[in-house]
């Protein structure tokens, strides 16, 4: 059987940087667009609504980022067992984690809908969001939160394809949703003049789409792996196994974004143009992070299956070339930044405030300096869940939260804006370090097994 089809790829034969790099190139396209989002809506609101209403969307935007990172990261550690059970070829196991996969998602879906929701202006004045822009703020994440649901069902429409090797499909759908993302925020914000809250309707609405479209694809294409009458019945070993590795993810995820409302909270404090400004950085800069984060994400679908496979020797070989790649990446973006960095802040937000302008770009090239570590982190992170070894990348994220922590508590008031833009880089370099040297001991003892058991 060919270890490639349209519809699945089985990773555990042929060339491992062909198959990662084919498979990566799909996602790399959807992240994009799934970045078109938060750009199109920073975009809009820069030309249209002026500085505030990009102060207004970035000054919560970590509540935001922390409760989907918590739904993000349980989604990922799903399709990781999923991924592994693939890899393993038992269908009957691969219907019942699809099942559990179904019931943790809508359950937490409704759960941290409630909860964002009723207690969404305490955690405003948590942050110190400025009263200037609190009650555009509040708008547009309370419609945000409100729609939170849509965006986990595409998740895990996306992850159960990705788990069987099919990153294409929900592409095609992310593509559509996002174009239908800036058509409707034409509509909302510039012809109807709907303000801040028509910008946020507009991503509820195509997220939703991208859903429905997901969900109707699988239910046509792979009823086989979909789960029966009998695959709803709780198997407890399974549902442990797939809610410990979600749980892992999920926290390790939760105390990163938990660091980042922390360092919020003090930039909130320093004024709105320091918001709008870090707000325009991170924009430009997580577009550069997609191909690493891409990369990081085709190489735990590779990993997962080959663990499952119990073929050590081929994750070895590919998260060493893979991290080659990550080093290119972080060459060109680190160019980008010096070369083009004023001109994309200035197209994306539509500023001529020099302070803006300056402080954006400060974090931008403090940033890119080292995103080679932070490709590394991603390569490590992604892996070593992958494998089962869950405790070692949550370790990793408490150092990032201890790092915040005292950024917020010491650099932010002695060194300013400063202090925010030093905080990550550092982070990533310490964390790349720490999870790498557990990293090389694991593989060696892999490999090691591989070869006795031949």
């Amino acid at each position: 059987m060919n270890h490639t089809t349209s519809k699945i790829t089985n990773m555990t034969e042929g060339n491992p940087v062909r198959i990662i790099m084919a498979f990566a190139v799909p996602l790399f396209i959807g992240n994009v667009f799934q970045q078109i989002y938060n750009l199109v809506d920073t975009m809009i609101a820069g030309h249209f609504l002026g500085d505030g209403a990009i102060a207004a969307i970035g000054a919560t935007s970590v509540l935001y980022s922390l409760l989907m990172n918590l739904a993000w990261g349980l989604n990922n550690g799903y399709c990781i067992i999923l991924s592994r059970i693939f890899g393993s070829g038992d269908r009957e196991d691969f219907r019942s984690g699809a099942a559990t996969m179904i019931k943790l998602n809508l359950g937490i879906g409704i759960l941290l809908t409630v909860v964002s929701v009723v207690f969404l202006k305490p955690m405003m004045r948590l942050l110190l969001t400025p009263e200037e822009v609190f009650d555009q703020s509040y708008l547009y994440i309370v419609i945000i939160l409100g729609g939170m649901l849509t965006t986990i069902a595409y998740n895990g429409c996306a992850g159960f394809l990705r788990a069987i090797g099919n990153s294409r499909t929900p592409l095609y759908f992310l593509i559509l949703s996002s174009l239908l993302n800036l058509a409707l925020d034409t509509v909302f914000v510039v012809l109807l003049h709907t303000g801040i809250a028509g910008a946020a309707l507009a991503t509820v609405i195509a997220q939703a789409v991208s859903a429905l479209l997901c969900m109707g694809y699988i239910f046509k294409n792979y009823r086989e792996y979909l789960p029966r009458s009998s695959d709803w019945k709780t198997n407890r070993k399974l549902s442990s196994e797939m809610f410990s590795t979600g749980f892992s993810m999920a926290l390790m995820q939760c105390v990163f974004s938990l660091g980042s409302v922390i360092l919020q909270r003090s930039i909130n404090a320093l004024s709105t143009n320091i918001i709008t400004a870090h707000t325009a950085a991170r924009r430009v800069y997580e577009m550069l992070m997609i191909p690493m984060t891409t990369i990081s994400s085709a190489t735990s679908t590779f990993v997962g299956q080959n663990y499952g496979a119990k073929k050590y020797h081929r994750i070895v070989e590919a998260n060493r070339k893979m991290l080659l790649v990550q080093l290119a990446w972080s060459v060109f973006s680190i160019l980008v930044c010096w070369t083009l960095g004023s001109p994309l802040i200035v197209l994306l937000t539509a500023t001529q405030n020099k302070e803006i302008i300056e402080n954006a770009l400060l974090n931008l090239r403090l940033s890119t300096a080292c995103f080679f570590p932070l490709g590394a982190l991603f390569i490590l992170r992604y892996s070593m869940q992958a494998m089962g070894h869950k405790v070692l990348p949550v370790l990793s994220s408490t150092i990032e939260l201890m790092v915040k922590v005292i950024s917020a508590a010491v650099l932010v008031p002695a060194l300013g804006y400063l202090g925010v833009a030093v905080t990550e880089p550092v982070i990533w370099c310490l964390c790349a370090l720490f999870l790498g040297t557990f990293y090389v001991t694991i593989g060696h003892q892999k490999q090691t097994e591989e070869s006795v058991g031949r």
